[in-house]
């Protein structure tokens, strides 16, 4: 896939999925705009659709900031986008970008009366998972997240908590800086949450900012505390699970045992 603006091309990617059938999936920000595009296992497109609505919070995990719409996922036939502006935590679109539902009402954080800064503690990471459910993992703000069945209806929400979230908490700010765009002036709310996934049996692994993994099991009970090292201690990006029960990470590609 080739860089670029036009229809096709990639410029400013902030978020990838792939479908178990090897089409995958670009969020990128041609402009001002913010576009997600489909592609065949081979780059060719078969399609894509720009984002309505207003501009988005800006995420940041250290010196990098990272877009709203940092976070997708694609099952082949449905796009789940973390979008609070729409008053859901989650919508849910077809491959033509026609909205098909939306669920998960915003949490309250206290910031109500700034829409930017509420809104931007309402980002976050939408799972899918085996049972037809979804994982929602709140990026911003106290770290926690929900799951959903399959008809959008809360089953259940949990706390992210040990000893490296601690230090995280008490220095959690009450105000935020911002940055002027065209459009006006965003707010820059910092992440505790690296990334997310959903493994094959159901578990719910949460990478911190802090080098650590937890892992939660169906029903969001802990179970592991994982740290990866290769070279040295990595704080995983990522998460690939392969068939052969291995889990890629990222930064480096690096292949670990899946915890059992």
């Amino acid at each position: 896939v080739q860089i670029g603006g036009e229809a096709g091309r990639i410029i400013r990617p902030t978020a990838f999925d792939s479908a178990p059938d090897g089409t995958f999936v670009v969020a990128d920000a041609p402009g001002d705009s913010r576009r997600v595009q489909i592609f065949l296992e081979s780059g060719n497109p078969l399609g894509g659709f720009l984002m309505q609505g207003r501009p988005v919070p800006l995420i940041t995990l250290g010196d990098v900031a990272l877009s709203g719409l940092g976070t997708l996922e694609y099952t082949g036939r449905s796009i789940f986008i973390s979008q609070p502006d729409s008053g859901a935590l989650v919508a849910e679109y077809d491959a033509t970008g026609t909205p098909r539902r939306s669920f998960g009402e915003l949490r309250p954080t206290g910031q109500e009366r700034d829409r930017a800064v509420h809104e931007a503690l309402n980002v976050g990471m939408p799972l899918p998972a085996a049972d037809g459910g979804s994982f929602f993992v709140f990026l911003t703000g106290v770290p926690m997240f929900r799951k959903y069945d399959a008809a959008g209806t809360l089953q259940f929400e949990r706390h992210v908590e040990g000893p490296e979230v601690d230090a995280y908490l008490r220095e959690m700010p009450r105000a935020w800086p911002r940055r002027k765009t065209a459009d006006g002036e965003i707010p820059l709310v910092p992440s505790m949450i690296r990334t997310a996934a959903v493994d094959p049996q159901g578990r719910l692994w949460i990478s911190l900012v802090a080098p650590v993994t937890y892992v939660y099991d169906a029903t969001g009970e802990k179970r592991r505390t994982l740290q990866f090292r290769s070279a040295g201690i990595i704080a995983p990006t990522s998460f690939f699970f392969t068939r052969d029960g291995r889990v890629l990470a990222t930064p480096g590609c690096y292949a670990f045992p899946a915890a059992p």
